[in-house]
């Protein structure tokens, strides 16, 4: 009797299933194909000693002949390449009984781990790999995201499943650069990363992992953004204690942690959630935007109890490309000129929370 014996090279060598080292004891002999198999050494500890035999290994029919001679009158485990499935080759070329047993699974997520030893090797043996640094990589982090939101809004999810492992590894990219620097300086590894954002989430859903009771998705995010504001309160002090060249103490702001070098508008978008949440008004020019009917406007449809047209998506974005036009018209760039506009908006809304004394997400 043959046993093809599977196991994965991401799973500790030795933790193999209770049927597996079942097998493994019960054998009267256990060959491998190769000295730099991984499980030997943890066989060997457990007194299971697996013979090296030198065999073609791109050759399945003669390995499939020495195991049926091997396996005519004995009980033979076969230790399959870490990794490899059954190979069918191998498996219809054998003369005697056998059987396929899978001795260790991985763990969903577990390929990831391939994808550290890749660029670990990419970061050592690739010119261009070894060359780049955070700033030379900033330019492919946002194009890889621009291009996993393209697949979505085209509805291919073929072409998403590979820009999201393009956005994925440039996270691996980054996190194998920052690991060169020691920790004194910033330095940090994948598993921090990955460390940080899952105590995150655990933290930002204590409905999920604590005992906070929700009723609604409406009481997630208002759990939600108290847990930012606290979170905001606690950096801020943690910048205060830490001290600084004046030694004052920034206030936290509800704009605290809204990334600034977005694109205007999504900066503009976001901006101004940050300041409603807060219960600051914003001021929406809503009948420049209807009224202006060069280029594309809103036109004629339905209308609000003021009589404007109401606001569908089409129509706001036919509004915005008028309004683009103009800009340009005039000799403005409009990504300039709604960032400037956006950076006025920020600091009207710093300016009232200090007015306040308080702040609220």
């Amino acid at each position: 009797m043959l046993t093809v014996l599977l196991s994965s090279p991401r799973v500790a060598p030795g933790l193999l299933t209770g049927q597996a080292w079942a097998a493994l004891r019960a054998a009267d002999r256990v060959l491998a194909g190769s000295s730099e198999h991984p499980l030997i050494p943890a066989l060997a500890a457990a007194d299971v000693m697996a013979v090296v035999v030198d065999l073609p290994s791109s050759d399945a029919a003669a390995v499939a002949a020495f195991l049926s001679s091997a396996a005519a009158d004995a009980s033979v485990v076969w230790l399959a390449p870490p990794g490899s499935d059954a190979d069918p080759a191998l498996l219809g070329s054998l003369s005697v009984p056998y059987q396929v047993l899978t001795g260790s699974h991985d763990l969903p997520g577990a390929h990831l781990l391939d994808l550290v030893s890749i660029m670990d090797t990419l970061r050592v043996s690739c010119p261009w790999d070894r060359e780049q640094t955070h700033s030379s990589l900033l330019r492919y982090l946002l194009e890889e995201a621009y291009e996993a939101a393209e697949a979505i809004e085209a509805g291919d999810p073929a072409a998403l499943r590979e820009e999201i492992g393009d956005v994925m590894f440039q996270a691996f990219f980054h996190a194998r650069i920052a690991a060169e620097r020691p920790a004194a300086a910033g330095g940090f590894t994948i598993d921090d990363v990955a460390d940080t954002l899952a105590a995150k989430l655990v933290r930002r859903h204590p409905h999920v992992f604590g005992s906070v009771t929700v009723t609604s998705a409406a009481d997630v995010n208002a759990n939600w953004e108290e847990i930012k504001k606290a979170e905001r309160a606690a950096k801020a002090a943690a910048a205060g204690s830490s001290g600084s060249a004046t030694g004052e103490v920034t206030a936290p702001s509800v704009l605290d942690g809204v990334p600034f070098g977005q694109p205007a508008l999504s900066l503009a978008a976001q901006l101004q959630r940050r300041a409603q949440r807060a219960g600051i008004a914003v001021s929406v020019v809503s009948d420049r935007l209807a009224g202006d009917g060069a280029g594309g406007g809103p036109g004629p449809g339905a209308t609000d109890l003021t009589g404007e047209p109401v606001l569908t998506g089409e129509r706001a974005g036919d509004a915005l490309m008028a309004l683009v036009a103009r800009v340009r018209e005039a000799g403005l760039d409009p990504e300039l000129e709604l960032r400037a506009a956006a950076r006025r908006f920020a600091d009207s809304v710093r300016e009232r929370e200090a007015s306040v004394g308080s702040v609220a997400e």
